[in-house]
């Protein structure tokens, strides 16, 4: 467990689990719903996530790497589906740790396993805001897609606005995988409109805003590979909401006709893909 703080914000890493962020608060209050001490982040309407070597969810795990089809671990079995990557599952290295920030980093190269890659993640606090960073380099011997995601559950009491601009929205089946991408302008909303969301926005000016009822401003802007693609999720009856920057559109390998509103990045080895997000609040 990593605590850091600065800037007057307060969080705490779990590099052995998935390098997920079990706190985040400004000013003591909650940005992120907090993970309760000894609970699953992957399984806990809570805290933070990474997702990677791809973000969302793969149909079947399917997965074409240089004109083969592999197929990667189907963690859903009730969709059939891959989802959030790999990466949540395995621990991280520290690789470098100060009062008001860390390093981590997390090395795949799986015989098991098609994809192989070399991540880094780090996150930053100061008056600012948090700036955190999520790469990931290709390893092995051959061109490769990869992608990611981060994949938040802010706070979200009763009252809670949401407000960003997009190109498109996509409509998706029953196993939230996406079939089609409809003109799209602004989500400006409370809970009544977010309730039940679990959907893709793809032409993201990276820039979100959410307000809670007591006033609080939080503001998202994101860069480098996370301007472009956002998914945001709220299940009824919970007091969270995703906003989720992500790399790529959900199947995007397996979605030929939705995949250039957001492909995932094919890198040859040793190139690096890299997404930023700056969060400010006041």
């Amino acid at each position: 467990m990593l605590r850091l703080a600065g800037g007057g914000w307060a969080a705490t890493l779990l590099p052995g689990q998935g390098a997920a962020v079990a706190r985040l608060d400004w000013q003591g209050r909650a940005i992120l719903a907090p993970l309760p001490e000894g609970a699953d982040p992957n399984a806990t309407p809570a805290g933070a996530f990474v997702m990677l070597p791809w973000a969302n969810r793969l149909d079947a795990g399917r997965i074409g790497i240089a004109g083969a089809l592999h197929h990667l671990p189907v963690n859903r079995a009730a969709d059939r589906t891959a989802i959030h990557g790999l990466a949540r599952d395995r621990p991280w290295v520290v690789e470098q740790a100060a009062p008001d920030a860390a390093a981590l980093t997390q090395v795949l190269d799986d015989p098991a396993l098609p994809l192989r890659y070399a991540a880094r993640f780090r996150l930053a606090l100061s008056s600012a805001g948090v700036a955190l960073t999520l790469g990931i380099t290709a390893r092995g011997d051959r061109p490769q897609p990869l992608g990611f995601g981060w994949h938040p559950w802010f706070a979200c009491p009763p009252g809670t606005w949401l407000a960003f601009n997009a190109r498109w929205r996509f409509r998706h089946d029953a196993r939230r995988l996406p079939v089609a991408a409809e003109p799209f302008v602004r989500l400006d909303g409370e809970e009544v409109t977010l309730a039940g969301l679990d959907t893709h926005f793809a032409g993201w000016d990276g820039r979100a805003t959410l307000r809670h009822p007591d006033g609080t401003l939080l503001r998202l802007d994101a860069t480098g590979a996370w301007a472009g693609n956002v998914q945001v999720y709220k299940p009824p009856g919970v007091d969270a909401l995703c906003v989720e920057p992500v790399s790529h559109v959900p199947d995007a390998p397996n979605r030929p006709v939705l995949a250039p509103l957001g492909p995932m990045a094919v890198l040859r080895p040793g190139e690096t893909l890299e997404g930023r997000l700056l969060l400010t609040a006041r």
